[in-house]
């Protein structure tokens, strides 16, 4: 288990994710299968070659699933009671199939709960398309807001 524990987690520590993923056609195509989302956008190449994108997009909600995903190990692996919301979700720039895509969650708030034996805490997660300059892309940004175990109560 890499997971935090709740009295692990520090307001203000940015969380760099060691994993990173290239995002293939074909995991896009599954996700949009998945999700039952069959807008052309995503999945008809001759429809989005006339769009101002000129190419299909990657389902915004794929990308930020993949953003969670990307953040489990270092945060919540095995250490999580439930989420409990994603908020101020943002996509301010494109994804295309063979991006490469990283994260970085930012803890901006925790308190405990009522009866003391857990925490909630609030991170900032931001996707970012990996670029061959150095200069990363912000691709997706939300707040994720977990219940967290404290270590304490961990084998309960």
């Amino acid at each position: 288990m890499a997971g935090l524990y709740y009295e692990e987690f520090t307001v203000g520590e940015t969380i760099e994710h060691e994993r990173r993923r290239t995002i293939s056609e074909s995991d896009n195509q599954r996700f949009c299968d998945l999700s039952m989302n069959q807008q052309p956008l995503h999945l008809d190449a001759a429809f989005a070659s006339g769009t101002q994108f000129g190419e299909r997009l990657v389902n915004g909600l794929y990308t930020m699933a993949l953003a969670v995903g990307l953040s489990i190990p270092e945060t919540t692996d095995g250490t999580i009671v439930a989420n409990l919301s994603y908020d101020d979700v943002q996509h301010p720039n494109p994804v295309y199939h063979g991006d490469t895509i990283r994260a970085q969650s930012t803890v901006t708030d925790k308190r405990e709960t009522s009866d003391g034996e857990r925490g909630i805490v609030t991170m900032h997660v931001e996707a970012f398309k990996v670029v061959a300059d150095g200069e990363d892309e912000l691709v997706c940004s939300f707040d994720r807001t977990a219940l967290s175990l404290k270590r304490e109560h961990a084998a309960e």
